[in-house]
């Protein structure tokens, strides 16, 4: 069973092509599940669109149910398409995205942390300047909102969980292994599973999310894995995934699992 859980589309406005064309490129990719997950709108303002380069507008997300579903009906029988969402874990508006979120039939929602102190964690000029103890700090933030977004059960997968090494590869040098493993650890009390997110290629990190090392732990702390190329461009999807079931099974783990309706389904690497 290939699958690949985290693909966008246009309306976030940071991503080519429309729904159709990633469902076709999963066809041509050989998958037999795929899941549209697109940025979530922005709740925690008024604005229609707060961040029109970054999430879709709040009136677009019953349009965005709409459209999949009915693919989900058009593409039967050739790929299973599943209705997801990716959301920004913001922990002073979770109670109104959780909400909203229970008012759609969302198969799955991807929570990722793309902010921490209220700055993209791909913003390179944000470690400018920093010492070791201000750049240790941020990181233990970092982790410490992943491990606050999993006990939230909002999600069914946390999104890329290194991906602050995104656009500045050192921060895999700050040594944070207690904050990590505290995360870990509260990741594999709380069920979601983490994505290994293969859109760190795109960035100046290159490779995937999370690194081996962290996925290495993960196993000790019975994690579970799914799989997400991040796609923001229809030829990227199903990105590398062979190849990360082959380094999974390397590390030790014998599964990874997907979401529909909510529920896990697990599928032999």
């Amino acid at each position: 069973m290939n699958f690949d859980l985290h693909t966008h589309h246009f309306r976030c406005g940071h991503a080519d092509g429309n729904i159709r064309d990633y469902i076709e490129a999963g066809i041509a990719a050989g998958l037999d599940v795929i899941g549209i997950s697109d940025h979530s709108p922005y709740f925690g303002s008024p604005d229609e669109q707060a961040f029109p380069r970054i999430a879709m507008a709040k009136s677009e997300l019953a349009y965005y149910v709409q459209e999949v579903l009915s693919l989900q009906q058009e593409y039967e029988g050739r790929i299973d398409v599943l209705l997801g969402m990716e959301s920004d874990y913001f922990p002073q508006h979770a109670e109104l995205y959780r909400k909203t979120f229970a008012a759609y039939p969302f198969d799955y929602v991807i929570g990722s942390v793309h902010h921490v102190e209220e700055v993209s964690i791909f913003n390179k000029s944000r470690w400018k300047g920093l010492g070791t103890e201000q750049q240790l700090a941020a990181k233990a933030e970092y982790y410490r909102l992943i491990a606050e977004s999993a006990r939230s059960g909002m999600f069914q997968v946390l999104g890329h969980i290194d991906a602050m090494k995104g656009n500045y590869p050192p921060f895999s040098e700050i040594a944070a292994p207690k904050e990590i493993d505290e995360a870990l650890r509260i990741i594999g009390e709380c069920g979601p599973a983490i994505e290994i997110n293969t859109s760190g290629g795109t960035k100046l990190c290159g490779g995937w999310y999370p690194s081996d090392e962290i996925l290495e732990r993960a196993l000790h702390f019975g994690v579970e894995v799914t799989f997400g190329s991040d796609a923001h461009k229809p030829s990227r999807v199903a990105d590398q995934r062979n190849q990360v079931a082959a380094r999974l099974k390397e590390i030790g783990f014998q599964y990874w699992v997907y979401y529909k309706q909510r529920g896990k389904i697990k599928v032999a690497l």
